[in-house]
C-alpha cells in the first residue's frame, strides 16, 4: 500500500512538471506578444510624429503623446488587457500546482509523518509553496508577468531534485522527531516562497533599468516586452516589500531552529555549517532592508544585494546540504 502511494506521488510529479512547462510556453507566448505589441506601439508612434512634423498640427502632436501614454500603461500604473496565453498558461499553473500539491501529500502519506525530512522533500515541499504564494499573491497585485520565471523554476527545481535527490521512503532521525521540524520547515518554505518572488522582481528591475539607460543614450531599448512591464521603480518597491515579509518568516525560521536545537541537542547555537548560513542569509537580507530603508540605497545597488542574499539561499540548500557534514546533514544522500 505504502508503495502504491509512493508510485502514484511520483506520478503526479511527473504530471505536474508536464503542465509547468505547457504553462511556461504559454506565458513565453504572452511575453512574446508583448514584445510585438511594443514593438507596432512604437512604429505607430514614429509614423504619427513624422506626420505630425510634416503637417505642423499642434493638435496632432498632442494627441499623438495622449496615444503614447496610452500604449505603455505599465508605468503608469494602468492595467492591461489581459491576453488568452496569459489566461491559459495561469489556469495550466494552477491545475500543475494541485498535481504537485498532491505528489507532496501523498508523500507525507505514504511516509507516515510531515515529507521535509531530506532534501528532497524539502525540495517538493518549497517548490510548492513558491507556486502557491505566486498564485495567492495574484488577489493583491497581477504579478503573473512572472509566470515564465516561477514555472521554469518549478520545472529545473523538481528535475533536478528527482534526478540528485530522490531517496526512498525512511523513519525519521531521532532529532527530526519532534514538533519542532513542523513550525521550523513550515516558516522556511514560506520565507523561500515570499524570496523567490522578490528575487524575480530584482531581475526584471536590473533589466527595466538597463532598458531606460539604453533608451535615455538614444540607443534601441533591447528586450521589448519590458514595456509592457511596471517601471523599474514599482518593480523595485514590490521586489523590497515582498522581501520583508520573507525575511520575517526567515527571522522566525531562525529563531524556531535555536530553540528545537536547545531540544535536540541542549545548546541554541552551535556554529554549525547549516547554522551560520542560515545566519548569514539572514544578515544579507538585514542588510538589504536596512540599506535601503535608512542608506538611500536605492537602484541597482539594492536589486543586486537581493540577487546576492537569494543566491546565499541556494547555495544554502545545493551545496551546504551536500557537501558540508554537520548535525544538520539531513540531505538522505
Amino acid at each position: 500500500m505504502l508503495s502504491e502511494l509512493e508510485h502514484y506521488s511520483t506520478i503526479a510529479l511527473y504530471s505536474a512538471m508536464i503542465v509547468y512547462s505547457i504553462a511556461f510556453v504559454f506565458y513565453a507566448v504572452d511575453l512574446a506578444n508583448r514584445s510585438g505589441d511594443a514593438a507596432r506601439a512604437t512604429a505607430g508612434g514614429a509614423a504619427q510624429q513624422q506626420a505630425a512634423a510634416g503637417s505642423g498640427g499642434v493638435a496632432t502632436l498632442t494627441r499623438q503623446a495622449t496615444q503614447t501614454r496610452t500604449a505603455s500603461p505599465a508605468g503608469t500604473g494602468v492595467k492591461q488587457p489581459r491576453s488568452r496565453s496569459l489566461r491559459v498558461g495561469f489556469s495550466l499553473t494552477v491545475l500543475a500546482f494541485v498535481l504537485h500539491l498532491a505528489a507532496t501529500v501523498l508523500r507525507g502519506i505514504a511516509a507516515g509523518r510531515v515529507p521535509w525530512a531530506n532534501m528532497y522533500e524539502f525540495a517538493l515541499t518549497a517548490t510548492c509553496a513558491i507556486v502557491l504564494v505566486f498564485l495567492l499573491v495574484q488577489f493583491f497585485v497581477d504579478l503573473r508577468f512572472l509566470g515564465t520565471l516561477i514555472t521554469g523554476m518549478a520545472v529545473l527545481f523538481l528535475g533536478v531534485t528527482k534526478i540528485n535527490y530522490y531517496v526512498s521512503i525512511v523513519p525519521l532521525q531521532p532529532a527530526l522527531d519532534s514538533y519542532w521540524l513542523v513550525i521550523h520547515i513550515l516558516v522556511a518554505v514560506l520565507a523561500v516562497a515570499f524570496l523567490t518572488l522578490s528575487f524575480g522582481l530584482s531581475v526584471l528591475q536590473l533589466m527595466q533599468t538597463r532598458r531606460d539607460s539604453r533608451i535615455a543614450a538614444g540607443e534601441p531599448g533591447g528586450v521589448r516586452f519590458l514595456a509592457s512591464l511596471p517601471n523599474a521603480v514599482r518593480l523595485e518597491d514590490l521586489a523590497y516589500r515582498l522581501a520583508i515579509i520573507g525575511f520575517v518568516f526567515w527571522t522566525f525560521t531562525l529563531i524556531a531552529g535555536a530553540i528545537w536545537a536547545e531540544r535536540a541537542w541542549s545548546r541554541y547555537w552551535g556554529w554549525d555549517t547549516k547554522e551560520v548560513w542560515t545566519f548569514v542569509i539572514w544578515v544579507l537580507y538585514a542588510g538589504f532592508i536596512h540599506a535601503r530603508a535608512t542608506r538611500g540605497w536605492r537602484g541597482t545597488r539594492s536589486a543586486w544585494l537581493n540577487v546576492i542574499a537569494y543566491a546565499a539561499v541556494i547555495f544554502n540548500f545545493t551545496i551546504v546540504n551536500v557537501f558540508f557534514k554537520g548535525l544538520h546533514a539531513y540531505s538522505g544522500l
